[in-house]
């Protein structure tokens, strides 16, 4: 079998951990780790190119990702760019006859996010987005019980990721605290919770949002005397309406204390309620009403259901362990690179990206505007 070569647009610091997961794929699976091979990567400057290409141990680099696109050991890209770039990676990755992989958000705007999803139809290349979150065994688990008919009617949720990324009010300016290069709380971690609920739950209707900056002004990353003005949001309280029925609420923060890397979602139902958090990954939390009718009590509360690494065909580490997140990452990208060898359509493909950046556009009009908004809409719709 003619290895699948990866090409890494953007190697930051999730750059690594994407590595890092292609590189643990074989043992994860057990098949030949000439399947998969990291053969390229590019960055904004020669010198960090070539470093990374060493840790990579890969031959080839450029401070030019094009050059990448025309080499034909070159079969997929990892778009790990800063968000505005990710548009023009895309597309040229398209054009190029490359399959796709795109860290989230997708892209800066639904009209870009539409043209990059068209790009790639139209190339007839597999394309997915970088959702890992979804594959923490725990929130499969959750999926199917939802599938099942488990929860019953989706009455409420709430959805929560907080870090405490940016509390520190001298760390200094970067691109992910300016607008124009798509930066801020609701994209950089929002939109990771916004597909979990789309994804568990359905298709959202509208939302109400108010988006903070909490920290407004911070140092010049070249000269700390120079101040420069924050214009993105720190912190995002979203009230939705699912199209499907049922409301909710999504919190996300960048300013959480006390907090690391936390994200967790709660759904109650007619016939029971789900809880998973990140922190506890091991385990997804389940309530069944019908618990509730038996004498005293029956078996009433919340139990909860092992999840830990039960992936399908993965034979290592063994099965009990604790998954993590880079774990999440390395089954996202084995799922992407089975749907190449397989032929078959990817999932969360870039049409996920899509539904994910019209949400967060609907939030941002409607923290402008102070009303309900219609996602995908521009409106606002009657909030009863």
């Amino acid at each position: 079998m003619r290895p699948i070569g990866i090409a890494l647009i953007g190697y930051g610091g999730i750059g690594r951990v994407h590595a890092q997961a292609y590189q643990a794929l074989p043992y994860h699976y057990g098949f030949p780790a000439k399947h998969i091979r990291i053969v390229g990567v590019a960055t904004a400057h020669r010198e960090s190119a070539q470093q990374a290409a060493q840790e990579l141990g890969c031959q080839l680099w450029s401070d030019d990702y094009r050059t990448l696109l025309e080499r034909p050991e070159v079969d997929m890209i990892d778009c790990m760019t800063p968000n505005t770039q990710h548009h023009e990676v895309v597309c040229a990755a398209a054009q190029a006859g490359k399959h796709v992989y795109c860290e989230k958000p997708l892209a800066i705007t639904v009209t870009e996010g539409q043209e990059m999803l068209q790009a790639v139809e139209a190339a007839q290349v597999r394309h997915q987005m970088t959702f890992n979150f979804r594959f923490f065994p725990a929130l499969q688990r959750a999926r199917q019980l939802i599938e099942e008919g488990r929860i019953g009617r989706i009455f409420s949720f709430h959805g929560r990721y907080f870090r405490p990324s940016y509390i520190n009010p001298q760390r200094p300016m970067s691109w992910r605290l300016q607008k124009k290069y798509g930066g801020g709380a609701l994209t950089d971690i929002g939109s990771h919770i916004i597909d979990i609920v789309a994804w568990l739950l359905g298709p959202i209707d509208s939302i109400y949002a108010t988006l903070e900056t909490l920290i407004d002004k911070r140092p010049s990353v070249d000269d700390p005397a120079t101040i420069q003005q924050v214009d993105v949001d720190d912190l995002n309280l979203l009230q939705l309406r699912l199209t499907q029925g049922g409301c909710g609420t999504i919190e996300v923060s960048r300013m959480g204390s006390g907090t690391t890397n936390d994200m967790s979602i709660e759904i109650y139902g007619a016939e029971g309620a789900l809880r998973f958090y990140s922190n506890n990954p091991s385990w997804l939390e389940y309530y069944n009403n019908r618990d509730s009718n038996q004498p005293l009590g029956g078996e009433r509360g919340f139990r909860r259901i092992e999840s830990v690494q039960r992936y399908p065909g993965q034979r290592a580490p063994d099965w009990t362990m604790p998954a993590n997140f880079v774990r999440t990452h390395a089954e996202c990208q084995y799922q992407f690179i089975q749907s190449i060898q397989e032929g078959r359509e990817a999932t969360p493909s870039l049409a996920a990206g899509v539904a994910v950046q019209q949400v967060m556009e609907a939030a941002q009009l409607s923290a402008a505007q102070q009303s309900w908004v219609k996602v995908g809409g521009g409106g606002p719709p009657s909030p009863a």
